[in-house]
């Protein structure tokens, strides 16, 4: 545990003063990096806050402040690929500038242990240098996790925080104020800098009655406001949505009555790290004489996790095996599950395609989601669904029944933290570019002056002073980099074009085999078709395509004596494409093999 006093156990490494390079010099540099500071206004180092993730959807967030020859980093998440992104795992921020400028890193904060903001730092850690790293108990714990399937987890730079710790990273304060989400121990960040205290408010929502766990610290809150808040980044996920976030015990109240009226078997899907759901399902089945199996390996390592650190409770004799769910009557058998997302390969999505080892699907089975759609999955997670009532289940989900509530705060909540911190300058983080502008439109709405609100881009420089703040106008790299498998980053755009494009209209292989001296073909020629037709089924289509090809080398080996020999393959590419398009109005990746004999 840190002193919640002064300095961490692990001391950021401190830059001399007189080591320091003058600020003329420093500006040079920062011209050969690209990035340029205007420094008419006034002189010294200026504060300046960059989002390397998160104002472009759900996911992968980032950012972090620079002031002089220090740099502290808020957050390193990832981002579940897009459905145009074919065999893509991830995708993470783009971290070149930092990785350019690692020696001035004194360390990463995480706000809570959720997969958006922590998921990130296996592929990242080493490329910043490896920094020390702070975050509470329940954030560290799930990190490590995930640092052990990257034997990490013993080079890592891990602190312990708590919400009444204070820290000193370089020139920068930084202390913590508790907050409620749908994970415990998340905090949100204060952040004292030369300029002006800065807050990020991690993800929040206010729920006066939450299980195991406080409520947020208003208290606190509002002292930081009293204290003066030069610039605020707030949740913008729910900003859309009015009123206030159902308290998670209401949940608790629905999900008791659905599970003791139940006539059999019960499968309930949420997410893994949902904690305060877990226990609440755990509560209701066990009221109920009911044992409780977990299934899909995110929920058993969050469970195991968070019971090994008091984060739920329960007795062991409430848990079974899965393999043990047989040996108990229908209506006395909860099920936990993954898969609340629409998960192909996850739990739920076994069981509802009847492949699950363990669990099959019938008649009188009652399936749960607990859970909201993350924009972009309600296809999947209908697929799903349909599935579970074909095999005779009955599905609750949120539109049918309050099973789930949010770990986001909505219009009230929002307003209200604002109101109890008085930013002078806000910034909306996390979430889509629609959700930032309405959370922009709510603190106008308040009273802060619209000059004053920015809506931010990933790799934006926002240059904070005490008294004023603005873009820059120049930008640093935050694009998106893509992980696929061990792969980080080489999956270009290159590479995802030619993935959408077999998967769009499949591919088609040529292969000519031509005499050197002749040039002619000498052999008949091979058509190999992959997800563009088959091969089979479309005899004229093909007995064309040859005779194309055929006409396509014949034309270029009369054309050689003019204009010199044009490659071959890339004569073949275009023409045999134009010619396909014009059969089926359809474009394969066209693949042409010559080999000459």
């Amino acid at each position: 545990m840190i002193s919640r006093i002064t300095q961490p156990r692990i001391q950021p490494k401190a830059v001399p003063v007189m080591a320091r390079p003058p600020m003329r010099r420093d500006r040079n540099i920062n011209r050969q990096r690209g990035i340029t500071r205007k420094t008419a206004v006034y002189q010294g180092p200026k504060l300046n806050i960059v989002p390397l993730g998160g104002l472009d959807g759900i996911g992968k967030n980032m950012a972090f402040l620079e002031y002089g020859n220090d740099i502290i980093i808020i957050d390193i998440g990832i981002m579940f690929a897009y459905e145009d992104m074919p065999g893509v795992d991830f995708i993470i921020p783009d971290t070149s500038y930092l990785q350019k400028n690692y020696e001035k890193i004194r360390g990463v904060v995480i706000t809570h242990g959720h997969l958006d903001h922590m998921g990130g730092i296996p592929y990242i850690l080493k490329r910043l240098g490896n920094p020390p790293i702070f975050g509470t108990k329940l954030t560290l714990a799930l990190t490590r996790d995930r640092l052990e399937e990257f034997q990490l987890d013993r080079v890592a730079k891990l602190n312990e925080i708590h919400p009444d710790d204070q820290l000193k990273l370089g020139v920068f304060g930084v202390a913590f104020f508790r907050v409620n989400h749908n994970i415990p121990d998340s905090v949100g960040v204060v952040i004292k800098t030369p300029v002006g205290n800065i807050v990020h408010t991690g993800d929040f929502k206010f729920d006066y009655t939450p299980i195991n766990e406080a409520p947020a610290e208003f208290g606190k809150i509002a002292k930081i406001g009293n204290e003066g808040v030069l610039l605020a980044m707030s949740d913008s996920t729910n900003a859309e949505q009015k009123g206030f976030t159902v308290s998670e015990r209401e949940i608790g109240v629905q999900l008791d009555q659905l599970i003791g009226q139940a006539k059999g078997r019960v499968v309930v899907s949420t997410f893994a790290n949902l904690l305060a759901r877990v226990q609440q399902v755990i509560d209701a089945s066990v009221k109920h004489g009911r044992k409780v199996a977990f299934s899909g390996r995110s929920m058993e390592k969050a469970v195991m996790i968070a019971t090994k650190y008091g984060y739920l409770k329960y007795s062991a004799s409430a848990i079974v095996k899965l393999t043990q769910v047989s040996q108990f009557p229908p209506n006395r058998v909860t099920i936990l599950s993954t898969g609340s997302q629409g998960q192909e390969e996850s739990a739920l999505g076994r069981m509802a395609r009847g492949e699950h080892k363990q669990i099959q699907i019938r008649s009188g089975d009652t399936v749960i989601l607990s859970s909201s759609p993350i924009p972009g999955n309600e296809r999947a997670i209908a697929r799903i669904m349909n599935n579970l009532v074909d095999l005779g289940a009955d599905v609750i989900y949120n539109k049918t029944f309050d099973v789930h509530a949010s770990g986001h705060a909505k219009q009230e909540e929002l307003k209200l933290m604002l109101m109890l911190l008085r930013p002078k300058f806000f910034v909306p983080v996390h979430g889509e570019r629609f959700m930032l502008k309405v959370h922009g439109e709510l603190a106008e709405s308040i009273g802060i002056p619209r000059a004053n609100i920015f809506i931010l881009n990933n790799g934006d420089i926002l240059e904070v002073g005490k008294d004023r703040a603005q873009i820059t106008g120049v930008k640093i790299p935050a694009g998106l980099v893509l992980v696929d498998g061990l792969g980080v980053g080489d999956v270009g755009q290159v590479v995802l074009r030619d993935r959408q494009v077999m998967a769009q209209d499949g591919m088609v292989v040529i292969i000519a085999t031509i005499d050197k001296k002749t040039e002619q073909l000498v052999s008949e020629l091979d058509i190999i078709s992959r997800g563009f037709v088959y091969v089979n089924a479309s005899e004229k289509l093909i007995a064309d395509l040859k005779e194309r090809v055929k006409r396509t080398v014949e034309s270029a080996r009369e054309e050689e004596k003019e204009s010199g020999w044009a490659p071959l393959r890339n004569r073949i590419r275009d023409e045999i494409g134009d010619f396909l398009y014009q059969q089926t109005e359809r474009r394969p990746m066209i693949l042409p093999v010559i080999i000459r004999v």
